[in-house]
């Protein structure tokens, strides 16, 4: 199979029903329920053996929605797809599902078809034609190549032996009515088991809750059959595959908004109750101690560690910036963030004494997966940390721990950056304690990390007030976010919140930068916000502070509460509860999560979706 250099494939949403009941609200409500995996455009197809109804709109689901009001298509097997746009612009023709131009395919996919232009050329002497700008079409069309001899599965089959790239893609053929084909390569997909003989095809497990909570996660390179009568798992060249059938933890009511205008809002507040389901049987308290099943049976490991790679994208990878500040200060391990996208381009020095471990909300991202198989090549010892059960980083990792955040639907990540925040943490003291952290280090951290939920609580409790400032400063278009030492990470997590809701042009910087080179552009068109608790660097901070204002800079200030001093010198204060240096971060994120999430309401902006943006990352 010409598969030598996986591309992974877009953010889109697939979602395929099969069984008695009408497929179209069952469909609608699937990509209702994965829009923030992208949204240039959406449609429906609903076979009944007879006819074909196809909806396309380019624009958010809603224009969908609107343009099948009123209609009530009776069949009872169907596909959908929200998109965001790779190959083609985000219009009606190019919107999926696409069909093959003699009508013998229908296709919805995600992913990238590297090889499509060759392709195309091929079918084009074939005799097919094309009418849209994407790569979708011409898989389309190769899989009608073969159904004029083959039924739909093996067509499916012989086609995909064909391609170089990645997908995720259900396809439906009307001379074999009551089928449904899905295969998936570098994107996820996801079989529900609603009953005998109903079946719900998702990239996303949100789809398929409403219905079940019984699935069946595909793995790489496996292709499913769908009748009204069984499903059938298999292996590009025809080897039977039998998983078993898990139990999603989670349930319908985690993926709704309950009652808060926004997902981002109801995710903040939900940030509590994450640290606590990540500490939750993990630590222990008598023996200063932290219980990792990633870490069990790997003392010797973990004491003949060299050294440490974070390998992570976006928010995850300014998580991972205080984990290494955490790991070399506790655990006493030389320890490197690695950005995913550039792991692999540059001759990375790993060896079984470096432990690679990979940090993804969806445990999808492309560039962080491509990398940790690289790692893995390597012969480098990988862990996750992920927050999606069942997704492909947490089954290609020797051992990982899950975040434990539910659902988060935002498109930007909030609770998932808290869980990461803490399971970095519970690794520090995992790690430490068999390397050399004594008891009371280990009982000292752990005994704070119990009091941080509460800590946080306190932080949410005063949201009114960062949501006053957000109204004072919604009209600037620039920012700096500062931030030394545990703080980094943080200051740019912050810059990054606001730039992705509220579309604002923010910049995060290590403190000491400021005077080589931010200095020069601090006008009356910015403000900058310093992260500076009452910590081992506070005086640094108050001293780069100090510059600004003595230039007229506009200035807000992070501190710790009591510290009234900075009153008289910034020009707006918010306070955090005290606790532990390395965990100060997981309070002073959450003003800034609050202020970029106030700062996009007043601008009126669309908080849960973004524009140009998408949710889980795949494509590279």
């Amino acid at each position: 199979m010409a598969r030598t250099r996986v591309q992974w494939g877009d953010m889109c949403g697939i979602v395929g029903y099969i069984g008695e009941k009408k497929a179209q609200p069952i469909l609608l409500d699937g990509l209702r329920r994965m829009e923030y995996r992208g949204y240039d455009s959406a449609g429906v197809a609903v076979f009944d053996g007879k006819e074909t109804y196809v909806r396309k709109k380019s624009g958010k689901l809603a224009n969908l929605i609107e343009e099948v009001k009123g209609d009530t298509p009776l069949g009872t097997v169907g596909i959908a797809h929200t998109r965001w746009a790779t190959h083609g612009a985000p219009n009606d023709i190019n919107a999926h599902p696409h069909q093959s131009s003699d009508g013998s395919v229908y296709l919805i996919h995600n992913g990238i078809i590297e090889n499509y232009k060759t392709l195309k050329e091929e079918l084009l002497k074939k005799g097919f034609s094309f009418s849209t700008d994407t790569d979708t079409e011409v898989l389309a069309n190769l899989i009608a190549s073969y159904l004029k001899e083959h039924p739909l599965p093996v067509a499916v089959e012989q086609a995909l032996k064909r391609v170089e790239g990645a997908y995720g893609m259900v396809a439906y053929a009307p001379q074999n009515p009551d089928t449904l084909v899905a295969a998936r390569l570098g994107s996820p997909l996801i079989l529900g088991i609603i009953g005998e003989g109903e079946y719900l095809l998702a990239s996303d497990v949100a789809a398929i809750i409403p219905h079940t909570r019984n699935v069946i996660y595909l793995d790489e390179g496996e292709m499913v059959t769908l009748t009204k009568s069984e499903y059938r798992i298999q292996t590009f060249d025809a080897r039977p595959v039998t998983h078993p059938v898990e139990q999603v933890q989670w349930n319908i009511e985690e993926a709704e908004k309950g009652g808060f205008a926004h997902f981002m809002l109801k995710e903040i507040m939900e940030q509590p109750d994450v640290v606590l389901n990540g500490l939750r049987g993990r630590v222990l308290v008598k023996e200063g101690d932290v219980h990792l099943g990633a870490l069990v049976g790997r003392e010797a490991l973990a004491q003949s560690l060299d050294r440490v790679v974070l390998l992570a994208c976006g928010s995850a990878a300014y998580a991972a910036h205080v984990g290494e500040y955490m790991f070399e200060e506790y655990a006493r391990i030389p320890t490197k963030v690695e950005i995913g996208s550039e792991f692999r381009y540059k001759q990375p020095v790993v060896n079984e004494h470096t432990a690679v471990i990979a940090l993804s909300q969806s445990g999808e991202t492309a560039d962080t997966v491509a990398s940790l198989r690289e790692a893995k090549r390597m012969g480098a010892p990988t862990l996750g940390i992920v927050n999606v059960v069942g997704s492909t980083i947490a089954r290609e990792v020797e051992a990982g721990a899950y975040i434990h955040a539910g659902p988060e639907i935002s498109v930007a990540s909030t609770k998932a950056f808290m869980g990461m925040l803490t399971m970095l943490a519970l690794f520090t003291v995992a790690l430490g304690r068999k390397r050399g952290m004594s008891f009371s280090v280990g009982k000292r951290i752990v005994d704070e990390l119990a009091l941080i939920p509460e800590k946080i609580q306190m932080v949410l409790a005063q949201s009114e007030h960062p949501k006053k400032i957000a109204e004072k400063y919604k009209t600037y278009e620039h920012a700096y976010y500062f931030g030394r030492k545990y703080q980094f990470g943080i200051a740019r997590e912050g810059a990054q919140k606001i730039k992705e809701v509220a579309y604002v042009h923010a910049e995060g910087y290590h403190t000491g930068e400021l005077k080589h080179g931010p200095l020069a552009v601090v006008d009356e068109r910015f403000y900058s916000l310093f992260i500076m608790p009452k910590d081992s660097v506070y005086e640094k901070n108050l001293s780069n502070l100090q510059e600004l204002k003595a230039r007229n800079g506009k200035a807000i200030v992070i501190t710790t509460e009591g510290n009234r001093e900075l009153e008289d010198i910034a020009d707006d204060v918010i306070y955090i509860p005290k606790t532990l240096e390395m965990l100060t971060p997981l309070l002073s994120v959450v003003p800034l999560q609050l202020l970029a999430y106030h700062t996009a309401v007043a601008r009126g902006c669309d908080v849960d979706q973004p524009r140009n943006l998408a949710k889980s990352v795949t494509v590279e």
